[in-house]
């Protein structure tokens, strides 16, 4: 069984690798697949499921589909934007994306709500903040949290008004593990780490079109990582899901093979301590020249 861990200070615990429910949003995704990916997770020890508004149908298949097992998984998911007829980054805007959440999810909390990529300006203002603490208030939340990057990340660590964040940690994206994620972790705040498998661009043979795999693709080729005998996709999943603070990796999938195949390679534990000193020193010998990117 997959190993659970403390989320910061929230009283909450969640698997070591959590279920990114962006793919299953996309209609074409047979319905069926989708059902058994949910299910097959959940049987598997997965006990966080990530999804968003912007996730197409995936709230609304959430909902139907773990219906009967609400209570077997902490839910996660994401508002701010998207509320037709209110404009984006409002308090109001949060608290209706809430109210929707939770009709689509079909449930009374959710546990984790995050703001995705909120500027930072608009954190300042505070209304948005407001919304999610008045929600927390109310049980229709357990916790508030911000999804983002770089300054904006800094800022809402710093600001206390996070119980959790979300944010890029892989081989291809360090920089939060010698700056902002000791700063979460010293303040209880929960940390979700995204796109553990850097996209995938170690298994691209061409520079892709698509700009932060592209941006991947180029620093993992400059940075000549030796993956001594271990497969890429095991490496980069364990670099990142025990990556010092992470609680949860989440990996964003619509295949029950693929997640299982993260989940065994979890299941292996930390990569030998000298393997990720090689990897940290490749980052952080090329760290100057990729600031402000990703």
């Amino acid at each position: 069984m997959i190993a659970r861990r403390a989320l910061g200070r929230t009283g909450l615990e969640v698997s070591s690798v959590g279920l990114g429910a962006g793919r299953i949003g996309d209609p074409a995704q047979d319905e069926r697949e989708v059902e058994r990916l949910l299910h097959g997770a959940i049987d598997r020890g997965v006990t966080l499921v990530d999804t968003a508004r912007s996730y197409g149908l995936s709230e609304e298949r959430i909902g139907r589909l773990l219906a009967t097992r609400r209570d077997a998984y902490v839910l996660s998911t994401k508002v701010g934007y998207g509320v037709d007829g209110v404009p984006d980054w409002t308090g109001e805007c949060v608290r209706r994306g809430i109210e929707n959440a939770l009709g689509r999810l079909r449930t009374d909390r959710i546990e984790l709500v995050f703001l995705h990529s909120c500027p930072r300006d608009v954190l300042e203002r505070r209304d948005v903040i407001d919304a999610l603490h008045d929600a927390r208030r109310a049980g229709k939340i357990r916790c508030a949290g911000y999804s983002g990057e770089n300054e904006e990340l800094a800022w809402a660590i710093d600001s206390g008004a996070f119980d959790v964040v979300q944010h890029s940690v892989s081989i291809a994206d360090q920089r939060v593990l010698d700056h902002t994620l000791p700063r979460a972790v010293e303040r209880g705040i929960g940390v979700l780490a995204k796109r553990p498998l850097a996209n995938a661009a170690f298994a691209l043979e061409h520079r892709p079109d698509a700009p932060d795999t592209a941006t991947y693709f180029d620093r993992l080729r400059a940075m000549s990582i030796d993956p001594r005998g271990v497969p890429w996709p095991e490496l980069a999943l364990r670099f990142t899901a025990f990556a010092p603070g992470v609680s949860s990796a989440i990996v964003g999938t619509s295949s029950l093979d693929n997640l299982a195949r993260s989940l065994d390679a979890a299941s292996r534990g930390p990569l030998d301590p000298d393997h990720v000193l090689a990897i940290r020193d490749a980052f952080r010998a090329r760290d100057d020249h990729w600031r402000g990117v990703i």
